[in-house]
């Protein structure tokens, strides 16, 4: 059961960065590894050293995902209890004998508003990263990024179409 709560947290904490590397995990087939490398998890990894940073850039960068990391590590482990006793209260609220609609609401807007508090900090953590970037650099980021995002655009294509002539078994794993 602490094995579950743990992955479920990890799950809710990182399901926002892991949003685009999900659709790449699920196609199921060989492909799925190229896509996960630059369109998955950490896809702008690459754009960043396609920058032309400044030593004094790299180290700021390099301080502020320590930071962030740090941060978020101890966030997460002090409210590993208190996502237990919430995933705990929820199941009680679900096995219950009569529905309770407003508590199972207070406990649902309580839950997501911790998740809208992970995804300002997160928004937070790469403002102050980009920061540190020229306007130029800015720039450059964001036509790379564009770049990237089409080429993933494509590729994903390439699978719905590859699993789409396969059958609908194959079409269902990759939606």
């Amino acid at each position: 059961m602490k094995s579950f709560i743990t992955k479920s947290a990890l799950v809710l904490l990182a399901a926002p960065l892991a949003f685009g590397s999900a659709s790449a995990l699920a196609a199921g087939h060989g492909d799925h590894v190229k896509m996960d490398q630059k369109c998955g998890m950490g896809m702008e990894r690459g754009i960043w050293k396609q920058l032309d940073l400044t030593d004094a850039q790299k180290t700021k960068l390099k301080e502020l995902r320590q930071q962030d990391f740090a941060a978020m590590k101890d966030g997460f482990k002090s409210n590993m209890a208190e996502m237990s006793a919430e995933h705990e209260q929820m199941q009680k609220l679900v096995m219950a004998d009569n529905f309770d609609q407003a508590a199972v609401t207070d406990l649902a807007q309580k839950m997501a508003a911790q998740r809208v508090e992970g995804q300002v900090k997160m928004a937070k953590a790469r403002h102050d990263m980009f920061s540190v970037l020229t306007p130029e650099q800015k720039q450059e980021f964001t036509k790379l990024k564009g770049e990237q995002h089409q080429q993933c655009m494509e590729k994903w294509q390439k699978i719905k179409d590859h699993a789409h002539k396969k059958g609908p078994r194959a079409e269902k794993n990759v939606e």
